[in-house]
């Protein structure tokens, strides 16, 4: 089982030790691909829309497909993000700016419907229930079916200030999600199915973001019968 990790942050906190005992738990073990951001992706969206026109055309696209190329064979994905006043970090947010273009309302990639995921985050008071939740609604308009999130508060600035007794908390947590996470098939459900086919509509109506994302989708064959789900 391939697992993703993309860290949003470059240091080595309570979220990355939390996203790394998951990843474990999961894999048995076995290392996963990690990045972290933004040291692997140091760049905000310019907002040129070139990657509307052609994928390629984006500036970062070297740097962003070198992610996402991994990202797309993976089996499972872990997101982690600190939560920095109370959202997701900054180069996380960034990073899903620069791949808007994944969304089921632009170009979705069929991989995504069968994938797993989980989404975590830490903070040393409250929000992070609130960082997950953002980005496992992202994860969800690129088609990931299902998205497991954990938000805690760890009353300390860094994974050594955690006290045991939590640590024994966490590691209760996420046992319980890594075993979910391992048990589950990855299916498409319903509301997966229904914004989509929302999105086929308007990509059928011309309602939607122009001519080169509609050829996409004629491409893929889901303005007809084809659907990226098994």
């Amino acid at each position: 089982m391939k697992i993703v990790l993309i860290h949003g942050q470059n240091h080595k906190g309570s979220t990355y030790h939390i996203g790394r005992m998951i990843a474990e738990k999961i894999s048995g073990g076995e290392n996963p691909v990690e990045f972290f951001l933004p040291r692997d992706l140091n760049h905000f969206c310019t907002g040129c829309y070139a990657c509307v026109e052609e994928v390629e055309k984006c500036p970062f696209y070297e740097e962003k497909n070198r992610i996402m190329a991994e990202v797309e064979t993976a089996d499972v994905l872990i997101f982690t993000t600190p939560t920095y006043a109370l959202r997701e970090s900054a180069p996380m947010k960034s990073f899903i700016d620069l791949t808007f273009n994944y969304w089921m309302s632009h170009r979705p990639r069929k991989c995504m419907f069968s994938k797993k995921a989980v989404v975590v985050s830490t903070a040393a008071g409250t929000g992070a229930k609130k960082a997950v939740k953002y980005v496992a609604n992202v994860l969800f308009y690129w088609g990931v079916p299902h998205v497991w999130t954990y938000g805690i508060s760890v009353q300390a600035m860094n994974w050594n200030g955690v006290k045991e007794k939590k640590k024994r908390k966490i590691e209760k947590q996420t046992a319980r999600i890594a075993d979910n996470v391992v048990k589950k098939t990855a299916k498409a459900g319903l509301k997966t199915k229904a914004v989509f086919m929302l999105m086929r509509m308007l990509q059928k109506a011309d309602l939607a973001s122009g001519e080169p994302d509609k050829a996409y989708w004629e491409k893929n064959g889901w303005l007809g019968k084809d659907r990226p789900w098994r």
